[in-house]
């Protein structure tokens, strides 16, 4: 979407382990991001031999210490009572292609709607070569994705994305906006165009089988073990990189491709992982485009979700149609709805405010999780809350935004409140002890903590 600043490889990292000869892993993945923006078609034959004790030890470090374990039951922090040992003979298994990965252990996690998000626990040691392995691929493929690629990338969040959408909205001839949706995209990428797509930059053959067997490990649920034909596990260290690695192909240079040679106005991409809103001047660029974007994604197994893609009029000059009633129009993108309203002098103005379906989740487990610190300390409680409230302050904190994040602090408050009374065995507390008690553990007040932002973005 936009020119940025080019990010920091992982060259800028403080640990200067050896890989091989006198070469420090930083040093190395530093001359693969340079090879790799000074010859964009350049393939790398000579990866996986760095796959050794200096690199995966840095890659270990990188590893989140409390994430839950796999199959093995083994944690980050027993693995690392023997380090050495472990990643010497893990060295060797790799050299001699005595690896094979065992299967993830699937957990699923309860989504606002009543399903589930299935994620994929690799085990430690898949989790080590995982993280090494990511660290030679992202400085090659860092060079090649598109600006409006933003999620899982270093030095871009969700914000940035955020940032860019609103720019071209407010700054730009948005007239329309494809709210797009890949049904269940994680788990039906396809491994073989996966590894062919693999292979037109990664001439290492013995790295790319390495990736293959991560994707045809299995998961392991219930006690039984289930093949995986398709799809990347979402958990894995390096199925973020492998998605946006096939959606960039799939989607990211077609898109780009043809906003240049077919469109007639102008084109706005802003992505962020599977999600994606597209910003259109002129209407029939924008039916044109989704229905050649449903054949594009046909061809590589993938499919829109009909019920979450949706072609509204927004923006500073759309103007309802028809029949179409004035109201206004919106769409959700990244937690937020994003609403566009006219200000008292006829203007256009773009708000973001938490989405409903956000709002209503992160509810229902404060209200679960204070069910059960019923017995916990105040003092304990209290710490808890406000670190639940800065993290969606930290998130939410948009402007125009203020009145849904004093809307959740009153939730907070309230449901802790009511929580305190059905325990308290001396009955109801006085409007005056109920004060005193507010101003002892007061909970964190609402703040901006994301201004729009004040460098505007170059679109391409």
């Amino acid at each position: 979407m936009e020119e940025r600043n080019a990010t920091k490889e992982n060259a800028a990292a403080r640990n200067t382990r050896r890989t091989q000869g006198r070469v420090s892993v930083p040093t190395y993945l530093q001359q693969l991001g340079e090879r790799a923006s000074k010859d964009k078609g350049a393939r790398f034959t000579n990866l996986f031999c760095h796959l050794k004790v200096p690199l995966l030890k840095d890659a270990y470090a990188r590893l989140q210490k409390r994430a839950a374990p796999g199959v093995d039951l083994v944690d980050w922090k027993s693995y690392g009572e023997k380090l050495e040992d472990n990643l010497r003979d893990l060295q060797d298994r790799l050299h001699r292609n005595a690896y094979h990965p065992p299967p993830v252990r699937r957990v699923r996690i309860p989504k606002p709607d009543g399903r589930e998000r299935p994620l994929g626990i690799p085990t430690i040691e898949d989790k080590v070569v995982q993280q090494a392995v990511r660290m030679l691929l992202e400085p090659i493929y860092e060079k090649q994705f598109l600006g409006f690629s933003y999620g899982f990338r270093p030095g871009r969040s969700t914000h940035d994305a955020l940032d860019a959408l609103a720019v071209a909205i407010t700054k730009e001839r948005t007239n329309w906006i494809l709210d797009a949706d890949i049904a269940d995209f994680f788990g039906t990428i396809h491994h073989e165009r996966l590894k062919k797509i693999l292979e037109e930059r990664i001439g290492d053959r013995r790295l790319v089988r390495l990736n293959v067997r991560w994707l045809n490990a299995g998961v392991w649920e219930d006690g039984r073990v289930e093949a995986t034909e398709e799809g990347t596990p979402q958990g894995g260290v390096i199925s973020p990189l492998l998605s946006n690695v096939f959606l960039h192909h799939v989607l990211d240079q077609w898109a780009h491709a043809w906003r240049r040679q077919e469109a007639k106005r102008r084109v706005y991409i802003v992505r962020y992982a599977d999600d994606f809103v597209v910003g259109f001047q002129n209407g029939s660029d924008a039916r044109i485009f989704r229905a050649q974007l449903r054949r594009r994604l046909e061809e590589y197994g993938l499919a829109l979700h009909d019920e979450k893609t949706r072609l509204i009029r927004f923006g500073r000059f759309a103007r309802p149609a028809g029949n179409e009633k004035a109201q206004k129009a919106t769409f959700d993108f990244l937690g937020f709805t994003h609403i566009g309203a006219k200000g008292r002098d006829g203007s256009f103005h773009l708000l973001r405010h938490t989405s409903k379906k956000k709002r209503t989740a992160k509810y229902a487990m404060l209200r679960e999780e204070l069910r059960r610190r019923r017995h916990a300390p105040v003092k304990e409680t209290h710490r808890w809350l406000n670190s639940v409230l800065r993290g969606h302050y930290n998130y939410y904190g948009v402007p125009g935004n203020e009145r849904a994040l004093r809307r959740f602090r009153h939730q907070v408050r309230a449901a802790w409140y009511r929580q305190l009374s059905r325990r308290s065995q001396r009955g109801r507390k006085t409007v005056v002890q109920w004060k005193r008690f507010e101003q002892r553990y007061e909970l964190l007040r609402p703040e901006i903590v994301h201004p729009w932002p004040e460098q505007r973005f170059a679109l391409r």
